[in-house]
């Protein structure tokens, strides 16, 4: 997997500062998207051990809550495997950190292990999912955390013991 950009301070992307890792490689090709570069697959540079450190050390403080996972698309197939990797370090180090994940996917295709092999196990590794594609004609500019107003902010955890998609509604 390549990347674009990591963001040692984010305060769009989630609640609080964060951390924010921008993934390469999309193929929603959302009309409007504030990313196009990020659709290619070899954009940016390769994502590795160094990179996972990196964003661990960027982490650790205390007034960081968590980490953003964007793109590009971190649930493309070819992406899911190095996602998921990162997710599980970041459980198994700062389990206190929240991590909120973007995707042009809708969460019952990812529940469902749809969207390549890893998407189920993925998604159980998040705190909140921002799913939908990006549709310029619904683009609200006063909504918190999303693009457009087909977009849900979904409590993953709640969600997946319901069985149902449980918006977050304190980020609504």
């Amino acid at each position: 997997m390549n990347y674009a950009d990591i963001k040692k301070v984010d305060v769009a992307n989630g609640p609080g500062v964060r951390v924010s890792l921008f993934v390469s490689g999309c193929t929603h090709r959302c009309e409007g998207c504030f990313n196009p570069e990020t659709w290619s697959f070899d954009f940016g540079s390769p994502f590795g051990e160094a990179e996972v450190e990196k964003i661990l050390t960027f982490l650790a403080p205390d007034h960081i809550r968590g980490l953003s996972l964007l793109g590009g698309e971190p649930f493309e197939p070819d992406n899911q495997r190095a996602v998921l990797d990162l997710v599980r370090r970041v459980r198994e180090q700062l389990p206190e950190k929240t991590i909120w994940c973007y995707t042009g996917y809708l969460y019952e295709d990812l529940a469902a292990n749809h969207m390549g092999t890893h998407s189920r196990p993925l998604l159980e590794g998040l705190d909140v999912l921002v799913d939908g594609p990006f549709i310029l004609e619904k683009k609200d500019l006063g909504l918190r955390f999303r693009g457009s107003s087909n977009q849900r902010i979904i409590d993953v955890p709640t969600s997946l013991q319901a069985g149902e998609v449980r918006l977050a509604e304190e980020y609504m």
